[in-house]
């Protein structure tokens, strides 16, 4: 994560404690970089005022920009003046979403935090339609960030597919391994762990072939399974351990083992998608990102424009 110097942080316009700005802070505090603090803002009435000329509408927009870029001002004053360098920029956009990815691609931001929703510390984060826009279409990685603090010796948890032959999923291991271990390098002695969700055998196929031993059939995908998860974790130098083979849906897996070992943040690839697809993270990512209680990085392929790859990621 030592490239991650140039981080937006999509502001709540409803809350006084913004977690994502904080996390954001932390990171830069130790990785170095700068931030900015950004808010897209728009009122309907302010266009339709027909009593009002375009300048007097212009200039009540102006006003409302005015006001809000003061109150984020407010909001990071002791960052600032600690020496933290953040930019605070607030637009005039109908869109929030929109908004959020024309500046990341404008200007080459290389991290986007935006804080979570949630009804309770102990519960499951909320997702809004913005996360999901967010999630679904921002070209860098998207850091959900829940209002906790970062915990000392946390656990950053990597959800891998080793399910497939395919070179585009072993390519996103890799590079979600890469990235939690440069986040374990600064982050308060992170440790990283793996898992990754082995299939059950399917009953129809037991009740269709008589002679079909399930049990042999289980444990044969268990240890191709093994097998994959080894060779990942010994090129990255990561003990056995920390590493986890479970059965199950990787909806059902991933948020469970993330809570029995307390991590602070899974870790798992979107296939980046441009065009009509772009409405698709993959629908085992969309399941588990909805039952997760922690801190989210979603990281996308080097090659964003994955149309080809519909399937399940």
């Amino acid at each position: 994560m030592t490239h991650y110097r140039n981080l937006i942080v999509a502001i709540d316009p409803n809350e006084e404690d913004q977690a994502a700005l904080r996390r954001a802070v932390y990171l830069v505090r130790r990785n170095g970089g700068k931030i900015k603090a950004f808010l897209p803002i728009y009122d309907f009435s302010y266009e339709v005022t027909s009593l009002l000329s375009q300048d007097e509408r212009m200039a009540m927009r102006q006003s409302a920009i005015d006001q809000r870029v003061a109150w984020i001002r407010q909001l990071s004053h002791y960052y600032i003046e600690s020496g933290v360098e953040i930019e605070i920029k607030v637009v005039w956009h109908k869109r929030y979403h929109e908004a959020v990815i024309e500046e990341v691609i404008d200007c080459d931001h290389d991290l986007l935090l935006k804080a979570a929703h949630q009804q309770d510390r102990l519960e499951a984060v909320i997702f809004t339609p913005v996360d999901w826009h967010l999630l679904r279409k921002c070209p860098c990685p998207v850091w959900i960030v829940k209002d906790q603090p970062w915990p000392e010796h946390g656990k950053a948890l990597v959800a891998v597919n080793l399910s497939s032959e395919e070179d585009f999923h072993d390519e996103l291991n890799e590079k979600l391994v890469k990235e939690s271990l440069k986040l374990a390098a600064f982050a308060d002695s992170t440790e990283v762990q793996l898992v990754s969700a082995y299939p059950s055998t399917s009953i129809n196929i037991a009740i269709e072939l008589p002679e079909f031993d399930p049990t042999v059939y289980n444990n044969a995908i268990r240890g191709q399974f093994l097998v994959s998860m080894k060779a990942l974790r010994q090129k990255h130098g990561i003990p056995e351990e920390r590493t986890h083979v479970e059965k199950g849906m990787p909806e059902d897996v991933i948020p469970a083992v993330a809570e029995s070992i307390d991590a602070g943040i899974v870790v798992l690839g979107t296939m980046g998608r441009t065009g009509i697809s772009a409405a698709f993270i993959g629908n085992t990512t969309e399941r588990v990102i909805g039952h997760l209680k922690c801190d989210l990085l979603a990281i996308k392929p080097d090659d964003t424009d994955s149309d080809e790859h519909d399937d399940e990621d």
